[in-house]
């Protein structure tokens, strides 16, 4: 079939490369435009982008995939079903016509369960224990349509976000081509989501990534793992941001310090939670190196008992 591709962050590029080695078409690719990215927040291309023009592919760029000039280009090109992946902005009707079998959407929850921008953050932060990838009709609606096809993901205790979304773009990608195959073969129907079980998952503003020591050491692990590597859990030493990679949840602690109060040991930093502690893994503080807890303890030389707020 002919495809014309939408995706914009890395996690789009597992399935780009995937349908680019299947039996489908891609005619173009469809991304967002370049944007200030990375530390000196310098004018870049997405990462689908950049693959698409390495693989020398027709790279679509709107402000808006509702302009004039996009949609007869759109029609132009003739797709018979364009596939999405972390595109970033909403598909309107008239774009959504298009294609006679429509736009289908990889998301990475089981529908209806963490509709929205951040669903494998919100899974993480939620403790939920099983997640996955579903791949659905696009319709105006956030993540409403009915699904093709899905996959379970278990998720680890110690999974980052980040883990956690490498290994579903990975096995999402597969479901994709499975999907587009069997809608080339007429062997698939698209069953509607369930009225129950719905929750919603917004993108995680920075505020939020900010750790609550007096929570308990269960939602503060969760926390931290739920956002890294994006935005970045955080919490303030001596008034000063300070980021924060996985924390560890220990049992070990003895009496452990008061929420928020760090104990700096032979080998490792605690710091207290509302019933216990963690031991801090790699930190950053604002404009410096991403640091082992002990390696930044030597060099700050926080007093024991002094607080992360």
């Amino acid at each position: 079939m002919r495809v014309v591709f939408a995706g914009t962050p890395d996690v789009a590029l597992a399935s780009l490369d995937a349908l680019l080695a299947s039996s489908h078409e891609v005619v173009a690719v469809l991304t967002r435009p370049d944007a200030a990215r990375g530390r000196g927040r310098r004018q870049a291309a997405s990462p689908v982008a950049v693959r698409a023009r390495e693989a020398g592919l027709e790279l679509l760029q709107p402000e808006r995939p509702r302009g004039p000039e996009f949609l007869d280009r759109l029609r132009a090109l003739a797709p018979d079903v364009c596939p999405v992946v972390a595109y970033g902005a909403l598909v309107p009707a008239e774009a959504l016509a298009v294609p006679r079998l429509g736009w289908v959407n990889l998301h990475f929850s089981l529908l209806p369960a963490w509709r929205g921008a951040a669903p494998v953050q919100r899974a993480v932060m939620a403790g939920d224990d099983v997640t996955g990838a579903c791949v659905f009709q696009l319709e105006t609606g956030l993540d409403t349509g009915p699904v093709y096809g899905q996959l379970t993901e278990p998720v680890g205790a110690r999974d980052t976000a980040g883990d956690l979304l490498g290994r579903l773009a990975v096995s999402g990608a597969r479901l994709l081509v499975d999907v587009l195959d069997g809608l080339e073969r007429g062997v698939l129907s698209a069953v509607p989501q369930p009225a129950d079980g719905v929750s919603h998952a917004p993108k995680i503003p920075v505020e939020e990534a900010r750790v609550d020591w007096s929570a308990p050491t269960a939602r503060v692990d969760r926390l931290v793992r739920g956002c890294t590597p994006d935005p970045g859990a955080w919490t303030t030493f001596r008034g000063d941001r300070l980021k924060l990679g996985p924390v560890l949840p220990v049992a070990d602690a003895g009496d452990p310090p008061a929420p928020g109060a760090l104990r700096v040991e032979r080998r490792r930093v605690l710091a207290g939670t509302g019933d216990g502690a963690v031991e801090l893994g790699t930190v950053q503080a604002a404009g410096g190196k991403v640091l082992a807890a002990g390696d930044w303890a030597r060099g700050a030389r926080p007093e024991d008992g002094e607080q992360l707020q």
